[in-house]
């Protein structure tokens, strides 16, 4: 079993690295290896997308890395395999993102990715910090993670989903803000699981051990 998390330099992968290799150890997950050849991704058994900065910046990055996102692409779309996009990898999934200028994304869940704007005008952008998630559908990576488990954002933007059933979770943060989304074997967190102490370790392990 190999589990790859890829690295297109955008954003430290330290933390990310040793929360998967912990968990893999406790699990009997198998390999974890962080890696830009594309032909070490084609080999995963399942993915791991990071991202931190801007939307824009993210996507550029990945696509200069020559044949990555064709490679992450054969595996997940067409090969079926478990991918978990963390942050900004979450938001890559959407139809297109809104931030700065319009960015096309993966198109892999419909919706688009919008400037949080909070109700109350007490709360400040970046939403920042832990909140509490709100569970909204059931879904294999949530076994064990429950309404009011804690997970630790650091985001100005979110990813609003088209089709509600791509909305596995949200956090409350002046209205309602994406926590969650899935799709077949596709899975995306706006926080970061590597942070997030119990709850992300859990989802982290449920990832690993996930088989569609």
């Amino acid at each position: 079993m190999l589990t790859v998390i890829v690295d297109y330099e955008s954003g430290n992968l330290h933390s990310a690295q040793k929360a998967f290799e912990r968990v893999a150890r406790e699990t009997g997950a198998g390999e974890v290896a962080v890696t830009s050849d594309p032909d070490i991704v084609r080999r995963a058994d399942r993915v791991v997308l990071p991202g931190d900065g801007a939307f824009p910046a993210c996507r550029r990055e990945l696509f200069d890395h020559r044949g990555v996102f064709e490679a992450i692409e054969e595996v997940v779309v067409a090969g079926g395999r478990p991918f978990l996009g963390i942050c900004i990898g979450m938001q890559m999934m959407a139809t297109r993102g809104l931030e700065y200028q319009e960015t096309p994304g993966f198109d892999w869940i419909r919706g688009e990715v919008v400037r949080i704007d909070p109700a109350d005008g007490a709360l400040k952008v970046p939403h920042m910090g832990w909140n509490d998630l709100v569970i909204d559908a059931p879904h294999p990576v949530l076994d064990g993670v429950t309404t009011g488990d804690h997970a630790y954002f650091v985001h100005s933007y979110q990813f609003r989903v088209a089709d509600t059933a791509h909305l596995l979770a949200h956090v409350d943060y002046g209205g309602p803000v994406t926590a969650i989304v899935g799709c077949d074997t596709m899975v995306g967190t706006q926080f970061h699981p590597e942070k997030s102490q119990a709850t992300g370790l859990r989802l982290i392990a449920n990832f690993l051990t996930w088989s569609p």
